[in-house]
């Protein structure tokens, strides 16, 4: 087996849990990993566009998700002051690293 197969196989043991499922612990959550697609895709959304793109998420999931992933530091969020608030989210360079991922998902969903 060589170096990125060993990489991608590894395992967890004795308590020490496996990067891929620490990954997925952040962005496996219902939800989050659409609203990453979006934030890849636009790369900057205001709530209510986020709420609108993702048919069938309650404002109160959609709040939740978005302030995980900012405390991941894979959005982050920008407030102005204005009348009325603006509130918008934008992917980080954290979370493009992940586009990778995404389009190879979609790869291989176009197979399935």
């Amino acid at each position: 087996m060589d170096e990125r197969e060993q990489l991608v196989l590894e395992r967890g043991t004795y308590g020490i849990p496996c990067v891929i499922g620490k990954v997925l612990d952040i962005i496996g959550t219902k939800w989050t990993f659409l609203i990453i697609r979006d934030l890849l895709v636009e790369e900057t959304m205001r709530f209510s566009e986020l709420l609108k793109s993702l048919e069938g998420i309650s404002p109160k999931t959609l709040s939740l998700r978005l302030k995980e992933l900012e405390d991941q530091g894979i959005v982050s969020r920008t407030i102005y002051a204005e009348v009325p608030p603006r509130v918008e989210y934008t992917i980080t360079e954290k979370g493009k690293r992940l586009e990778p991922i995404f389009i190879e998902l979609k790869r291989f969903g176009l197979t399935l």
